[in-house]
């Protein structure tokens, strides 16, 4: 039964908390460093245990007992176990998708800093190029841990008796408050930008493709002096290896139908325009490097897609189209289109969140002036690769703080009901696991028996 506790006390700990274990934005201060756990080639360093710690002493405050620091050892080795096991297994997440939510961390970073890299500095100790690429690091080590963990817990479901139980098992004195809650949708608009903008990028990659040839120019050189893509320009525009399936399609199709050395024509993708130059292929990896440039909207342009979403507002508010059908046939936005427009916790897939969850000061703001069920005016806002692109917001509904429930919270204790059963059988996992790799421990940690089975 004490195990039972501590399974659901970490359950509702990271639904409540917003798994913030695995965030690693924050200053918390300098620590004596050293390397308290190896798994294979990854390591595990005091400070990360010790920063996960005082989060969860922090967010203790909301009435969750907090994991013990050797329960967040244990939870950071389990992490590291399911790296080292997605290397073995040959489970990867591609370069595109930690790109994708790597730009949309950092660009909130820069807002709450006002886009001042001096600031950013004194706080960090780090420069933005700096801060990026250890962003990058930590979104892929989390899509990958995730990947695992939904490898390994595949079919698992809780029924609502199961749920019950759940929540009837955890101490009165234990059960959450939750901050007051929004549900907040969004449609997005990425304008459409001119052929005549992209014609002329087209046209310079062109030229850049005959100069290369001609031996006028040296395409590193030409990488370093206009590539727009912030990773591989300094390099000379080197991508190094990626495993088929990692890159965009039109790229990765693009590129492995080169012969080595060859140039391509250019070719578009999310991120931009592309001339790409097949360096190596070894196996199942290939090594390309690449020119990007990324076409700019005009005025005309963005205000076109403003008049597009300001139509459908106007759509919205007579009740022709309802909200969560418009954004799913018209938003550009994929994270949010396929949920009717809504943002959704990630711990639980609930549309109700706090604005903490949101971890956009700009919707902070925004949604602090309007009033429940308003829909606002088509709003521009700035995305790292994008560029600028037009949102409308709706504020569907709010709901006031409140001590964990049934009636209210079901979906929360679904989604934490649901992790104790992951949590134990990730724990089966992990004894099992753990002989496939080579694992070393700081003397430190040995009181936490995290090897033994419990």
């Amino acid at each position: 039964m004490k195990k039972l506790n501590h399974i659901i006390l970490l359950a509702l700990f990271l639904i409540s908390s917003g798994n913030i274990l695995a965030q690693d934005e924050e200053p918390t201060g300098q620590v004596l460093d050293k390397i308290v756990a190896k798994v294979d080639n990854f390591i595990v360093l005091e400070s990360d245990v010790q920063r996960s710690f005082i989060e969860a002493i922090a967010q203790s405050q909301q009435g969750i007992e907090p994991p013990t620091r050797c329960q967040v050892f244990e939870s950071l080795l389990i992490n590291k176990l399911m790296v080292a096991k997605a290397e073995i297994d040959s489970v990867v997440v591609s370069d595109a998708e930690v790109m994708l939510q790597a730009d949309q961390r950092f660009n909130m970073v820069m807002q709450q800093f006002g886009g001042d890299e001096g600031t950013l500095i004194e706080v960090y100790g780090k420069t933005s190029d700096q801060l990026k690429s250890e962003i990058e690091e930590v979104i892929k080590e989390q899509m990958i841990v995730q990947r695992m963990r939904s490898r390994i817990t595949e079919g698992l479901s809780v029924s609502p008796a199961e749920v019950r139980e759940f929540f009837e098992l955890i101490p009165t004195d234990s059960l959450p408050f939750f901050s007051a809650e929004v549900t907040v949708g969004q449609i997005v608009k990425k304008p459409e930008v001119s052929l005549e903008i992209k014609d002329q990028i087209v046209n310079q990659l062109r030229q850049f493709k005959e100069d290369i040839l001609a031996g006028k120019a040296d395409f590193a050189d030409l990488a370093r002096r206009f590539s727009e893509d912030p990773g591989s320009g300094p390099q000379g525009g080197d991508l190094g290896f990626f495993r088929r399936g990692e890159l965009a399609p039109e790229y990765e199709a693009t590129a492995l139908g080169l012969r080595q050395g060859e140039i391509s024509d250019p070719v578009e993708t999310d991120f931009g325009i592309h001339m790409i130059q097949l360096l190596e292929i070894d196996g199942s990896r290939y090594n390309t490097r690449h020119i990007l440039r990324i076409p700019q909207a005009s005025e005309a342009d963005l205000m076109k897609a403003e008049r597009f979403l300001d139509s459908l507002k106007t759509e919205i508010q007579a009740g022709n189209i309802d909200f969560a059908k418009a954004a799913k046939e018209n938003s550009d936005d994929r994270t949010t289109s396929d949920n009717g427009g809504f943002f959704t916790d990630p711990n639980n897939g609930s549309n109700r969140l706090t604005l903490r969850t949101l971890e956009d000061p700009v919707l902070y703001f925004t949604l602090d002036s309007m009033e429940v069920g308003e829909i606002t005016e088509p709003i521009r806002f700035e995305t790292p690769r994008a560029g600028t692109q037009i949102r409308i917001l709706y504020y569907q509904s709010r709901y006031p703080a409140h001590r964990a429930n049934l009636n209210d919270d079901y979906e929360k204790m679904k989604a934490a009901t649901l992790r104790s059963k992951e949590d134990e059988l990730l724990s089966e996992w992990f004894l099992t696991a753990k002989e496939d790799v080579f694992i070393d421990l700081d003397p430190s940690y040995d009181r936490c028996n995290v090897l033994e089975e419990k």
